[in-house]
């Protein structure tokens, strides 16, 4: 950015903030923001309630300072705490622009960030607030008039928003997730699979809650089983539905057939050992795990809910089906297992899509511009 006689100025500080640093969905966009940004334009600093993490490593080896703001509750004496902490750092380090990228830093940053008079606040909505209970979407809903935008990750969240918590399309700023293109590839180390002989693998990677639907995987998987042998089934994470799944797949029989991976902190291998990956999901923004399988060369299948279809073009770049319907997604399946050529075909635009469309580069140089013009307009 430029001073008014035209000399370049300093970078903008600026401070991206999640309750943490680890492996989600909204700590990896925060990542992919803060390595990205121009560094001749922007000087990211990230902040969390807990310490330590994946993502809180990568960034301070990239040189983003990390401060870690020791909130263990929003209801707790911490958090109080953690805002004179937050509030000090902000002056401290003359932050132009704050910008939060989960539900928690929401509630808690925004408010404390317009406290202490920065400039420009940003907040996130990259999920449905319809998974969001009771008091705590209200509590989002007041956090939209503190906002100087709001930043979304696929139209379906959009049109959510402005139907439902009646935001201004004013304050929304669509901006699709990003994801790294040279670690996410068809080419590279694949993941030693359980079975001794070549199969054609089915998988999913995901966080193992109940809204990803996983159960209708397991009863879509067990449908074709005596039609489809060469099949296996590969499920990777962990998460609050692990025994229930392990239990379903027991009752179903499924045996060795059914393999279940703790979650890895790479999981490329993994996705390139699967031919078709599977999203199942009731409820999706925009998926990371969906562009992540996609760049890395698999055939995708996904539910026809929330962001899915911005990403899965039924016939083009992945098959779709109805959210719950184990039956159709058998059917998809089994028609998917028995043509080489139509996965292939599918996996290649779908890879190309991501790439073209969807790197942590295009993300990151988007959110800049972003964050470049509401900046400007605080100036005026």
């Amino acid at each position: 950015m430029n001073t008014p006689d035209g000399a370049p100025s300093a970078p903008v500080e600026v401070l991206l903030v999640a309750r943490e640093l680890d492996l989600g969905g909204s700590e990896r966009q925060l990542a992919v923001t803060a390595l990205g940004l121009d560094r001749t334009l922007f000087q990211p600093h990230a902040a969390c309630f807990r310490p330590g993490g994946f993502r809180a490593r990568e960034l301070a080896q990239a040189g983003v300072p990390v401060v870690e703001l020791g909130v263990r509750s929003l209801g707790s004496p911490s958090a109080w705490q953690g805002a004179r902490l937050l509030g000090r750092y902000l002056e401290r380090h003359r932050i132009r622009l704050l910008h939060a990228f989960d539900v928690p830093s929401v509630l808690f940053a925004v408010p404390v960030a317009r406290c202490y008079g920065v400039p420009v606040v940003l907040s996130s909505q990259r999920a449905h607030r319809s998974l969001t209970p009771g008091w705590t979407r209200h509590l989002l809903r007041l956090t939209d008039r503190m906002v100087d935008g709001i930043v979304i990750n696929s139209q379906a969240v959009a049109r959510e928003m402005l139907r439902d918590d009646r935001v201004p399309a004013s304050l929304l700023r669509l901006a699709y997730n990003g994801i790294d293109t040279t670690r996410f590839c068809p080419d590279g180390p694949r993941a030693a699979l359980p079975w001794s002989e070549p199969h054609l693998v089915i998988g999913v990677a995901c966080v193992l809650r109940p809204e990803k639907g996983l159960l209708t995987l397991l009863d879509a998987f067990a449908r074709i089983g005596q039609r489809c042998p060469q099949a296996r089934l590969l499920i990777v994470g962990s998460g609050p539905m692990d025994e229930p799944l392990k239990r379903r797949a027991a009752d179903l029989r499924l045996g060795s057939a059914c393999h279940f991976q703790p979650a890895v902190e790479e999981v490329a291998p993994w996705l390139r050992a699967m031919d078709i990956f599977v999203l199942p999901s009731f409820s999706e923004a925009l998926s990371n795990a969906l562009m992540e399988a996609m760049a890395c060369g698999c055939c995708a299948v996904a539910s026809e809910v929330g962001g899915n279809p911005e990403l899965v073009e039924r016939g083009e770049t992945g098959v779709l089906f109805p959210a719950g319907d184990s039956r159709a997604l058998a059917e998809v399946l089994e028609s998917l297992l028995s043509s080489q050529g139509i996965r292939q075909r599918l996996a290649a635009a779908g890879a190309g899509l991501i790439r073209d469309r969807f790197s942590s580069q295009a993300a990151a140089r988007h959110m800049g511009r972003i964050y470049r013009g509401l900046l400007g307009s605080a100036k005026q």
